[in-house]
């Protein structure tokens, strides 16, 4: 389908596609030189669902750009623009593809689909200090937007590995979307302002740097 989402703010852009397409419907939606790039390298991927994920990622970008980009990856498996023109983030779930792109600073985002299984691990990434508001009675979401938002801060920085209960989300009253305040404790004191929107079926973050 076309476009999903998207948005300007003073600082980024960013979009959302909701992947319904087969993969060769995808690749059509590319030009024909990126295209061709992109047949060899989803040969890399089994899975016909991450193909798809893959390849809707491709699909935004050409939208959101109509330049041609091209994604690289570095040693740590962080994606930048090849041509280094912009700061980029990408994400994807299951049935959403997400990217942003900033002229100006580092930038993350992050989408998660709705599901219980962040129940198990919430001991893994939240902090005695942040505090849990359910969104329409349901605290599955406030967990997944605690998930998200460590996901997007963490694109944002430069280090190797994160870990989740160094970063902090404060506290805030989730609404249908809004902003959130988020500070890396231990890692450098810095602060990023970050803002999220609750989709029917997924939560989207997305972090300036």
């Amino acid at each position: 389908m076309p476009l999903y989402l998207r948005d300007n703010t003073p600082l980024l852009s960013f979009g959302v596609w909701k992947i319904e397409e087969t993969v060769e419907e995808l690749l059509a939606l590319l030009p024909p030189d990126r295209r061709n790039a992109c047949l060899e390298e989803i040969g890399n991927f089994a899975s016909p669902r991450r193909r798809k994920e893959w390849l809707s990622t491709r699909v935004l970008l050409n939208e959101m750009l109509r330049d041609n980009a091209g994604i690289a990856y570095t040693p740590e498996g962080k994606p930048y623009l090849a041509d280094h023109a912009r700061h980029i983030s990408i994400s994807h779930t299951k049935g959403y593809a997400a990217v942003a792109l900033s002229d100006l600073v580092p930038v993350g985002i992050d989408i998660e689909a709705y599901g219980t299984r962040v129940c198990r691990v919430r001991d893994r990434f939240l902090r005695p200090d942040e505090q849990i508001n359910p969104y329409r009675g349901d605290e599955v979401w406030s967990l997944l937007l605690h998930w998200s938002a460590k996901e997007a801060m963490f694109k944002c920085m430069e280090v190797p590995t994160p870990d989740f209960r160094k970063l902090r989300v404060f506290p805030f009253t989730p609404l249908a979307m809004g902003r959130l305040r988020l500070r890396a404790e231990s890692h450098s004191g810095d602060t990023f302002a970050g803002q999220y929107i609750i989709l029917p079926d997924a939560v989207l973050v997305y972090v300036a740097g």
